[in-house]
Order: C-alpha cells, then structure tokens, then sequence
C-alpha cells in the first residue's frame, strides 16, 4: 500500500512539473534584445493593453489603442487610416522611420517615383511594407507587431538610429481586422488557468467558419491582384505610394511544422518574375537563418511555398520590382498546444515573427543598396522592353463589367484610356462608352502582361494557387492585345469620394425617361441588371420575361428582356415611371419606354414572355459547407445585388420552416446533408422551390435522385513512380484552378445576358458530368479543345472534353440547378456571376 501511495505522489508530482512547463505568461525579456536600452517614456505594451503580449491574443481595438499610443508619444512614428473593413474596423498604417526622415518625407516619396520612372537616381531611404495575420487565425504576426513596434519607437540602441536613418518602415500591424478580431474572441473565452495543450480541447477547435477570412469569408491572401475588397484597397493604394522595396507577409502553418521563409520551390516561380528577384530574396534568407540560429528556432526554406500566382502577399510585389517574402511559423492555434516537437506556445511563436521582423530590417538596412539598384533595374528593364501600341477590352452590351475591370486596373495605377470612337478588331466590335484603352508603354506594363496573359504550358505540374486568372477572361470580356486602327481618348479616373470611374460617360447626364401608358423593357446584358430586377420585385412591380428575341421601334432585344407592364400595377404610371428611372439612373442600366406591344418577333403580349416572382432566397451555411464558397455568394447578393439572403445553418435545416423560401442554395459540401435534412428538401422542392447546388454537392445532390447525373471517372495509373515522387505525382492531378471555353445555347435561361456563344469558365475540381443525349439540356457545354489558360493534366484534359458544368431537371413542382464549377470565384469572376443570377430568377422558365 505504501508503495502505491508514493507511485500515486510521484505520477502527481510529475504531472503538476509538467503542468507548470506550460506557461503563457512570458516577460518583455523573453522576446526583446537584452543590449537595447529602451525609452522609458514610450509605454511598453503591457502598460496601455494590459498584459505582455502572448498572455493573451490581442483583439483588433487593443492592437488599435496601442499603435495610436505610440505614434502619440513617438516622434518616429506616424499613423494613418486608411478606410474601414466591412464591419468598421479602421485600417491603420504606421510609418516608422527617423525624425529628420518624417520631416521630409514628402520628397522622399517623389525621389522613389522618380527613381522608378528613371527621372532620377537621387538617393533614397530604403522602405519596407511589413504586414501581419491576413488570415485572422494566424495571430502570431499581429501579437509580433505590438513588440515589433515598441521596438521601433523605444530602442535608444545606436545600430537601431542608424537604420532608421536609412529605413522606411510601413508596419500593417493586422491585414485582416475583422478575422482576428473573431478568433482572439474565440480562443480567449476558451483558455483555461490551466493551460491544457491537448489539441482536441474546444480552445484549438474554432467555431466555423474560423477566424482565417474576412467578414465574407474571403482568403484575403488571394486579393492583392483583384482588389475587390476594402481592406485590399487600401493596402494596394499604400504599396503604390510608396513602391516598396521589400515587402513581408506574416503567416502561420501546422502545429507540426517550424518555420518558414523563403524562397520556395525554384521551379514553382513566376516566368515573369526575374532570377535576380529569387536571388535576393535567397540572400536575405540568410539574415533571417542566423538570427533564428541565435535563439534557437529551427526553420526550412525552398522546401513548399510557390511565387507563382501574382494575387499574394509574397507574390504580388514580385511583378512590381520590389522582393516579397513570405514567412509561415508553425501555429498553436491557442495558448499552447502538443506537436511532434514538444509544447507549443503562443510566445513563442510570437517571438519567431518579432525575430524575423527585425531580420528583415538588417537585411534590408545591410542590402538597401542592392534592394534600390534592383527596383530601378527592374523599371530600367520595363521600359526597355515595353511592346508599342494598346491593348483594347471591351464589351459593348455591358458597361458594368467593362467598367469594374477598368476599376481594378486603375487601383493598380495601370493607365487606362477611354475609347475615342467605335472600332471593330479582329471581329469584334468595340463601341465608345463601351471599352477602354490600355498603352503598352507605361510603368505598369509587367503588372498589365500578368493580368493579361495566357500560360498553357509549365515547368513544374503542382501549384500552391491557381495557375490562371486572365483577367480578360474571368470578366468574359472581348480584348485584344494589339488594337490596330483603335484611337484612344481621355485618360479616365478614379472618383476619389466614390471610387468609382471618372468618364465622359458619366458626365453626360442620363436622358429623361418619357412615362409610357404600355410598358418599359430592360436588356438583360447590363451587368447591374438582376440589381435592378431585384428592387422591381421588391416593390411589387410585375414583370416578364421574353424568352424569344424581338425587334420594336428600331432596336433589337435579345433573349432575356424584361418587360415591365404599366396596367394592373399598384403604381400609377407617374409613380412608376419615377421608379424604373432611378433605378435606371443609379444602376447605369437602361429602361426603355415603349408605347405598342407590337413588334417583329413577340408580341408584348405573348405567351412567350413568362411572369417573374420575387425569389425569397436562403444560403446553406455552418459545418459541412466551404466557407469561401458560401461567402462569394453572400458577398454577391448583399454587395452587388443589393438582395436579402437568409443564412441557414445546416445542422439546423431539419428544423427550418422551408416554404417561406423560394430558393436555396448549397454552396459546396463537404460530404452530403443527413437523411432528414434531405428528406425535407426533397419534399420542399416537390412543392415548388429552387434548388441550386454547386460543385462537389452534385455528388450527394445526384446520390439522393435530386439530379439525374453520370459522372465521368478517370485513371491515371501511376507508373514507373517512386515512393518519394507519389505526393508530386498525386498533386498533378489536381486542377487546382484553370480556365476552360464553353458552349453556350444563349436561347436557353441559363445563357440569358450573354451576346456570345463562347463562355469562358474557372474550375478547381476534378468533377466531370457526362452530357446529355439530348442536346438542348446541355445549354453549357465544354468544347472539344477547352483549355484556355492553366495547366491541367492530359488524362483530365481528355476527361473534360465535352462534359457539362451546369445540369438541370424538373422535381416535382420545383426545379433542380447543379453547377460543377465556381460561377463567384474570389468576387472578380465577374464573368459568369449572371449564371447564378439566372439559375434564381429564370428556374421556372427552364
């Protein structure tokens, strides 16, 4: 008994020693130089927040009130805002540097433009865009920054004087507001006094969707090209300014891990991106390995990681003569948490980034020579090697999309140039109000051949992204690369109020819509479109459809007008009038007033124009669903489509009153819903509703007889394959995002709003739906040469050949929609967003 009592004591005893091992309650020392001599009247950040970072995750406000605390109390720091996230979160930049330096630093801006255009090569200091946590749960960066910058504005240290004569430091101490703000939340109320570092306790389990995304659920880290977001906005608007020379990107990786910085995989690089680029960024790896060698961190570098898709952090300022760097540190998702080497706690992966941080300064103090005749090289090189003449985009049915891709360009001060007069190129038709003009010859001309370009062929199989993203393509724009005989007009901008485009279109004010007595008709090319049709539903104005094309008064109408009748409203003609027309005013979409139902073609008052109701749409979210993909559709509705979604958590379906809703949507799925949730979305849709599946859903969507499918299986087997190649072999099957031509029937609903029977389309998965054999219920059809930019491998090449994306059939009373692919890829896929926006408002005239 006495030896069971003292075994009892000893495994007691052992585990209160391993209990105490695990401490979150680090002191200032455990992360800053122990030879610096700090400035007792800059406040430490325990002394504004509460607590030495990595006690507890710092929420945003705190991050917030410490950085404005600083630049209050510090002549070496500036803070500004820069706009707002969606849920009002201010967007903070400080600029660091010495005091002599802030007071010019107005000229010292104007000396790096010039230095970048070749008007100058006067000296200059040195700046570097440090960011940290774009993905809200990867909070080690954010926690770093508030060390990182009481470092900047106390160190009395000489060496650290001395470099901030020759630095500029940008410090973005949270790229993602809104997504840390969530996961602090999260593992906050969940940590324990005692701190439990088992990885299956509720603190390391975040709620979905996470704390990684913004408040859409968006990666913000696949932004920095399309800049459809705010918080994208005004970092790009600052990496202009300033032109960076070094730009880096704080992340976190598996618990399992150590850390990262790169370079990456070699072979996995940009074409675009030059060697001298990947050499630099090698060469201040080494600055980054000596300092981590000092505390005793481990690290790999070229071992995962790509610089290949130009939309990231790392990657973005590759292709604007700056050198990108991207560093990932193994996370605790937590306060502490068990890996295969050991426990891993908040600090000290907090003091991993705060130890590459200031790495990153050496080398870039230590290398600023090399870093500032590198950018002026780069630029030397644009301009030596720009091609003549302007590329030319356009679509002449659709002003909103011709007009947001114009938006993007301009936030990336690409300059871009009114069409002066119509002009037809290579059989396509450009009209002036209509497509816009891109020179060649311009600082930006790399950046415009990264967004241009079409790469089919590559060295290396695997990619970390996407491998395509043309953007002229993802807008399903008309373009050439060469616009011969076109001539060019005013250069346009961007409304700094708004943001939205200065042109001479918008300077001419919208001629008066005269009050018809018989009806108003609405092409249904115009981007803004369902928009418009939206708000006319809403406010209970009826409305048709025209499932022919027509000719009336001179003017053609293609499949998909809307015809909106004056009789039998519960307007007067006056007060509808003075509807549709600012509707049409706001939303730049022209409503036409028309005084006979007599046409060439259908007659207004033909059976072939079919009644439209207002869709009362629901969007499946919560465990189960992709939340990227969910949030694309949320993002279009609310932002876009100024339309009212209701938010359903699918674990709670089974429980929902369903028939208050006309239409609901399933983003992609992770496995399929359980029995009862199926059994009650059958029985809804046997009852008239609309039931829109998207990608992997197709599996349980046709498992369940909702949609009748054959899928198409592929073999590739592995030959001659070795056990150290498989993981290379196995992710060269993967499409892990490409661009693929379609078929369109355009007389089909699905197709309605498109002028051509060309569709370009994204995809980033390998699930091919054999066509019908009858061929009208295949509107949207893959040719027999589909590829048009990205790689995919040729067994799944073969595979897609002919296949559909979109499928079809009656159910009951209701109508079942199924896409294969992403229509709202990343919210600049602007392209095929009207697919979704027909499958909800069309479903019945299919």
């Amino acid at each position: 008994m006495r030896h069971l009592i003292v075994g009892i004591l000893m495994v007691l005893a052992f585990a209160k020693a391993v209990q105490a091992q695990v401490t979150v309650d680090p002191q200032l020392d455990y992360y800053l130089p122990a030879s610096n001599n700090y400035n007792p009247n800059i406040a430490t950040p325990a002394e504004v927040i509460g607590y030495v970072p990595g006690k507890w995750h710092v929420t945003h406000d705190k991050l917030s009130q410490y950085m404005l605390a600083l630049a209050d109390a510090s002549d070496r720091i500036t803070i500004e805002n820069r706009g707002t996230t969606y849920e009002d979160r201010p967007l903070y930049l400080l600029t660091i540097t010495s005091p002599a330096n802030h007071a010019r630093i107005d000229q010292i801006k104007e000396q790096r433009q010039q230095r970048i255009t070749g008007a100058s090569n006067d000296a200059a200091p040195v700046v570097i865009y440090q960011g940290f946590s774009i993905h809200g749960n990867e909070p080690s960066g954010s926690n770093a920054a508030l060390l990182y910058a009481y470092h900047l504005a106390a160190s009395q240290d000489a060496e650290t004087l001395e470099k901030l004569d020759d630095v500029v430091i940008l410090l973005d101490p949270s790229f993602n507001p809104d997504g840390l703000q969530r996961f602090a939340g999260w593992v906050n109320q969940h940590k324990s006094e005692n701190i439990n570092p088992d990885g299956n306790d509720r603190e390391y389990d975040e709620v979905w969707p996470g704390g990684r995304t913004n408040h859409y659920w968006f990666d913000m880290n696949r932004d920095w090209l399309p800049v459809q977001l705010p918080e994208s906005r005004a970092r790009i608007a600052s990496f202009n300014q300033w032109m960076p020379n070094v730009l880096t990107d704080h992340h976190e990786m598996g618990t399992n891990s150590s850390f990262f910085f790169q370079p990456g995989i070699p072979s996995r690089t940009n074409p675009l991106t030059p060697q001298i680029n990947q050499d630099l960024t090698k060469e201040m790896g080494n600055y980054h390995a000596a300092a981590l060698d000092k505390i005793g961190s481990f690290y790999y570098t070229e071992e995962s990681f790509d610089d290949f898709y130009y939309g990231k952090g790392s990657t973005f300022p590759d292709v604007n003569g700056s050198v990108g760097i991207l560093f990932e540190q193994a996370s605790s998702r937590g306060h502490a948490q068990n890996s295969v080497n050991g426990v891993l706690t908040f600090p000290f992966t907090i003091r991993n980034q705060l130890t590459a941080a200031m790495s990153t300064l050496e080398a870039s103090y230590q290398m600023r020579d090399k870093l500032m005749n590198y950018q002026a090289d780069f630029y030397d090189q644009v301009r030596s090697n720009q091609k003549s003449g302007n590329i030319i985009f356009g679509d002449y049915t659709d002003s909103g999309r011709t007009d947001a891709l114009a938006e993007i360009l301009l936030r990336h001060d690409i300059k871009v140039q009114e069409l002066k007069s119509d002009a037809t190129i290579d059989g396509k038709k450009y009209k002036a109000g209509y497509a816009y003009m891109i020179p060649r010859t311009q600082t930006k001309s790399k950046l415009v051949d990264a967004m241009f370009q079409k790469i089919t062929t590559f060295q290396d199989s695997l990619f970390y992204d996407i491998s395509a993203w043309t953007f002229p393509l993802a807008f399903d724009m008309d373009y050439s690369l060469n616009a011969r005989g076109a001539e060019a007009g005013r250069t346009i901008s961007l409304d700094k109020e708004t943001g939205k485009l200065d042109t001479a279109r918008n300077t001419i004010a919208r001629k008066a819509l005269p009050v018809s007595q018989y009806a108003y008709l609405m092409r249904w090319n115009e981007y803004g479109a369902p928009k418009v049709l939206s708000n006319i539903l809403n406010a209970g104005i009826r409305a048709k459809v025209a499932m022919q094309p027509f000719d009336l008064a001179g003017q053609s109408y293609d499949y998909g007008t809307i015809m909106i009748p004056v009789s039998a409203q519960k307007m007067n003609a006056q007060e509808l009038n003075k509807r549709l027309y600012e509707l049409s005013d706001d939303n730049n979409v022209e409503v036409v007033s028309v005084t006979t139902g007599l046409t060439t073609g259908i007659d207004l008052g033909s059976n072939s124009f079919v009644s439209l109701d207002k869709p009362n749409i629901a969007l499946v979210v919560g465990d189960g669903i992709n939340p990227y993909d969910a949030g694309e559709i949320w993002h279009l509705m609310d932002q876009r489509y100024d339309m009212v979604v209701t938010k359903l958590q699918l674990e709670n379906l089974s429980r929902y009153d369903l028939s208050k809703y006309s239409t609901i949507i399933f983003p992609a799925t992770y496995g399929g819903p359980e029995e009862d949730v199926v059994s009650k979305l059958k029985s809804w849709t046997r009852a008239g509703g609309t039931l829109i599946g998207y990608r992997n859903g197709l599996r349980w969507m046709s498992r369940e007889k909702l949609l009748q499918l054959t899928f198409k299986e592929t073999e590739n087997p592995a030959k001659d394959v070795t056990f150290e190649q498989r993981s290379n072999f196995n992710g060269a099957q993967v499409i892990g995002g490409a661009i693929f031509e379609t078929r369109l029937d355009r007389s089909h609903p699905i197709a309605f709003g498109y002028k051509d029977e060309q569709l370009p389309m994204f995809r980033n998965t390998t699930l091919f739906v054999e066509a019908d054999s009858v061929s009208y219920r295949n509107p949207i059809k893959y040719t027999n040469e589909p590829l048009m930019a990205g790689y995919i491998s040729k067994p799944n090449l073969e595979a897609l050949k002919n296949t559909v994306p979109f499928k079809h059939n009656s159910y009951g009373r209701g109508e079942v929609i199924g896409f294969t692919d992403n229509t709202n890829f990343r919210a600049f896929w602007y392209g095929t967003n009207k697919l979704l926006m027909n499958a909800i408002f069309f479903s019945k005239a299919m």
